[in-house]
């Protein structure tokens, strides 16, 4: 579908939105209705959500591609180290009805720091410079899809982020 390049950015944020309502219900449901989903005001830190629960605030960077993208990769900045307990969720999405998931992970334990990502690769600009050189991008490395861990569900993700929740709703 020409739409998923074309609006992109729209794309990303209805993923986002869906990837939010989804791990609320998945809270909800397991009796706990005061997670907090705060977003920061400019995109330099690294993160694109920050979210409180179980006594644990995890810096998210959130990456998406459809279930059928060969994507073998991701940029991840170097920022997001310094946040505690930093991550990074690699969605799959269903590229006709945009449901989610499986998902891909990198991160550490509730509490713990994001795993050490200054030994990967760096990133390089996607334009090239006058001299036709694409520049490094210092604060970016570049995680193959082999450093993330395979994440079969809601569940199961909610459960890396902020350990064991609750107990379902009768």
């Amino acid at each position: 579908m020409a739409a998923h390049s074309e609006f992109s950015s729209n794309r990303e944020k209805l993923l986002e939105h869906l990837f939010i309502g989804e791990v609320l219900k998945h809270l909800w449901c397991r009796g706990v209705t005061t997670a907090e989903f705060l977003r920061p005001e400019v995109d330099s830190g690294g993160y694109d959500l920050v979210i409180a629960c179980n006594r644990i605030i995890r810096h998210v960077q959130l990456k998406a591609s459809h279930s059928l993208a060969k994507t073998a990769r991701q940029n991840v900045h170097l920022r997001l180290a310094d946040q505690p307990s930093g991550c990074v969720v690699w969605m799959k999405f269903d590229e006709t009805t945009l449901a989610l998931g499986p998902f891909l992970w990198f991160g550490g334990a509730p509490g713990e720091r994001l795993p050490v990502v200054e030994d990967y690769q760096i990133g390089r600009h996607t334009r090239r410079n006058l001299q036709g050189i694409r520049l490094e991008r210092q604060n970016i490395r570049v995680l193959p899809a082999a450093a993330f861990s395979p994440v079969a569900s809601i569940p199961e993700l909610v459960g890396l982020l902020f350990g064991p929740i609750g107990t379902p709703n009768a």
